[in-house]
């Protein structure tokens, strides 16, 4: 009886060790998973307006007593009230050449002195080479200076009292402007200007103004003394700027940040107005924006007037126009030139003729598709109707596989398929099955769309190899998804299709580019079967490869890109050159269909524009910004070299990029240095069409420990019941 009851009690005994250990090991684990997270869900909106907004003691007030427009953040003691912002856009393009102000006017409702931090979108090809801050009846002209020099006058201009603003690159399409010592009831306006050429493809011209920085999933571990910036996310070990890209996002699913009775779309922060002066030069047969309601003026028959038929819009997704010249006045080729000291810049364009040859390409298709949380809602639905719609124009003789990841990754078939009615069949019913959950871990994706697969790989050597990949590309790390890409590619194709209201431009163009392939945009199911259609004619055809460009011997010319990419259908070819004198011609040569191309473009003449000298500039950058991601993995002098050329180029050209910025400070104190400043990040909107409860959360959902943790407590809790067993057969040893 004694044996039985001391092997009753070693029983519970045990039990009760087992449990309390796995129990308490999962809750410190989830807590610790909660506190500092790996991925992008780990911290709702309550932790961001609490924590990562930078206030310093917080000058309360209530909802009833707020003026209209104001913006409120909720913490502990109540809410405080931030500066707002509204944006006014207006756009001026010229032929292929478009020149953007942006005006930024900051607002202080509040009786304390603010500093505000706003990060926000450019296009990835921006060249931002002004800086205005407008006080009152006063202009204060922007500087260009190295970013480190100009963070320093900014802080030291700051703590003076000096009204002051500064604006810097964290991306190519990221861009943030700070704004320190708005005085009460105070309005700073900040001017940004930039240029770009807008696209041209398929016979359409098109220009996007990207609204709204979409929250970007941060993968890697977190470098705990790495906070830097105002955003949600601390740095980690693979995206060491996660606080500089992630602006804290108004949660509309709650409404506690709006005015009360006011409905989400009502009180949308940072409204837009946008106005377009377009002149062509030739007359249109199509004008249009497939993103926003416009309405349309015609001063002449070669100009137009554009304006959004709404005054202002909330800033949550991407404003695109398209235009389309009359039948038969489509530009063929285009030069648009600019002297600057004793140089000639210039832009050209010519689109090759479409090959005559149509040989019957059999290709190897891998089929990426998103599904993370970030696409869930519309970007879903269209990534499934746009991958349904490419399966079907698979035929016989061709292979293909479908991938989809999140959180994981997970492929339909493990080999690709040769195309039959069946295997067409189960991919449909694949796709249909596909869910938006989890996190955008894309490395992993990436790699198994690129690795050849097979019972015999040599099989598949005979056909075209083309990866499609769609997604929103929320993603932080994309250098590091850049480098999978130019290591692993090999014979594949990379074509991104950018899916939804605020797709990451800078990564679909680089990762095209550095895939070999093309880009485009998908933003509403209206689009999918346009856009897929156009896509498809790419996809099939012959590509102009090997393309060369043979300058006079007389010519001393400096030209961007240096290597120029493939060339699809209905792509044309884009390049900015310097030189002491413009040639009278050039040739171009290339491979298409296994044969010889060449075309000669005579440079007389052309179209005399401004900031051509800018473009150049920008493009110099961005392909010297390319070499030095390569060459970061072989010489450190290397590097520096490429460093203080971009710091040269851009410095000579006012240009802000990842090394410069450009900063604006007023001459004479406004705050006096013992009054208070309160310091704020601007929160942006979630991009239209967004689920935020599937991008955040309340628990860490996406690519963290807490499944791990889950698990580990179960484990300890088996180790107990092993005790247990162990202590069991020692007594009934006894």
């Amino acid at each position: 009886m004694k044996r039985q009851k001391s092997i009753f009690i070693g029983t519970l005994q045990c039990i009760f060790a087992g449990f309390c250990s796995g129990f308490f090991f999962n809750l410190v684990m989830i807590l610790v998973v909660m506190l500092v997270s790996d991925g992008l869900g780990a911290e709702t909106l309550d932790d961001v307006t609490k924590n990562k907004t930078v206030i310093e003691n917080p000058d309360e007030i209530k909802p009833e007593e707020v003026k209209h427009g104001s913006l409120l953040f909720k913490n502990d003691q109540g809410f405080i009230q931030a500066p707002t912002l509204d944006t006014d856009v207006h756009i001026q393009i010229t032929g292929m050449i478009a020149r953007i102000t942006v005006k930024q006017k900051f607002h202080n409702n509040g009786a304390d002195w603010k500093e505000g931090i706003y990060v926000f979108p450019l296009p990835e090809n921006a060249a931002v080479d002004q800086l205005r801050m407008y006080i009152g009846e006063r202009i204060i002209e922007g500087q260009i200076r190295e970013k480190q020099q100009a963070r320093k006058e900014y802080q030291q201009a700051k703590a003076s009292g000096k009204r002051t603003s500064l604006v810097e690159q964290e991306r190519p399409n990221i861009f943030t402007t700070s704004v320190a010592n708005i005085g009460p009831d105070e309005n700073i306006v900040i001017e940004i200007t930039y240029q770009q050429v807008v696209r041209y493809t398929d016979e359409e011209f098109s220009l996007r103004f990207p609204m709204v920085v979409a929250p970007r999933y941060i993968p890697g571990k977190t470098i705990i003394a790495g906070f830097e910036g105002t955003g949600w996310s601390v740095n980690t070990s693979q995206v060491a700027d996660a606080s500089r890209i992630t602006p804290p996002v108004l949660n509309t699913e709650q409404g506690s940040e709006h005015e009360p009775g006011q409905e989400p779309e009502q009180n949308s922060i940072n409204p837009v107005s946008l106005v377009i002066d377009l002149d062509t030069g030739f007359l249109l047969s199509h004008i249009d924006s497939p993103t926003h309601q416009i309405d349309i003026g015609i001063p002449d028959n070669t100009r137009y007037s554009i304006k959004l038929k709404n005054e202002k819009v909330p800033a949550n997704r991407d404003f695109e126009l398209v235009w389309q010249a009359v039948p038969g006045q489509s530009p063929k080729a285009a030069l648009f030139t600019e002297d600057m000291d004793s140089d000639v810049y210039s832009l050209i364009m010519l689109l090759p003729p479409a090959s005559e040859i149509s040989p019957v390409l059999h290709r190897e298709v891998i089929f990426v598709i998103d599904t993370s949380g970030s696409m869930s809602g519309p970007s879903i639905v269209q990534a499934k109707q746009a991958l349904n719609l490419a399966l079907t124009r698979l035929k016989p003789g061709d292979r293909f596989n479908v991938i989809q990841f999140n959180s994981y990754t997970d492929k339909l078939f493990h080999f690709p398929q040769s195309v039959s009615h069946h295997a067409v069949r189960q991919a449909q019913q694949y796709v249909d099955n596909l869910e938006a959950q989890g996190g955008t871990e894309m490395a992993s994706a990436l790699r198994a769309a690129l690795l050849k697969q097979g019972n015999n790989v040599n099989d598949s050597n005979h056909l075209v190899r083309q990866v499609i990949f769609l997604t929103d590309g929320s993603i932080g790390n994309e250098d590091a998804l850049f480098n999978i890409i130019q290591s692993q590619l090999g014979d594949s194709r990379l074509f991104t299709i950018g899916i939804g209201s605020a797709p990451n431009s800078h990564f679909m163009n680089r990762a095209a580019k550095f895939g070999r392939g093309s880009h485009t945009y998908i933003g509403n199911i209206s689009e999918v079967q346009t856009k897929m259609e156009a896509l498809f004619s790419k996809l099939e055809s012959p590509v102009l490869t090997n393309i060369h460009i043979q300058w006079p011997e007389n010519c001393v010319i400096e030209s961007w890109p240096q290597n120029i990419p493939d060339l699809y259908l209905g792509e044309p070819l884009l390049i900015s050159t310097k030189s002491d004198a413009l040639p009278e011609s050039l040739t171009i040569t290339g491979d298409i269909a296994g044969s010889k191309w060449s075309a000669t473009l005579k440079l007389n003449g052309g179209q005399k524009d401004s900031g051509i000298p800018v473009i150049w500039a920008r493009k110099k950058i961005a392909a010297l910004m390319d070499q030095m991601r390569q060459s970061r993995q072989r010489k450190g002098q290397e590097v520096d070299a490429l460093r203080n050329t971009i710091v040269e180029t851009a410095l000579k050209h006012h240009l802000v990029s990842k090394y410069t910025s450009l900063i604006a400070v007023d001459v004479t104190p406004a705050r006096d240095k013992e009054t208070l400043l309160k310091s704020h990040a601007m929160p942006v909107n979630l991009p239209a069409g967004w689920e935020y409860k599937k991008v955040f959360g309340h628990l860490p959902a996406t690519a963290t420990n807490a499944p791990f943790a889950f698990l580990s407590g179960l484990l300890m809790l088996f180790a107990g019941l092993l005790l247990l067993l162990s202590q069991k057969k020692h007594v009934l040893d006894i």
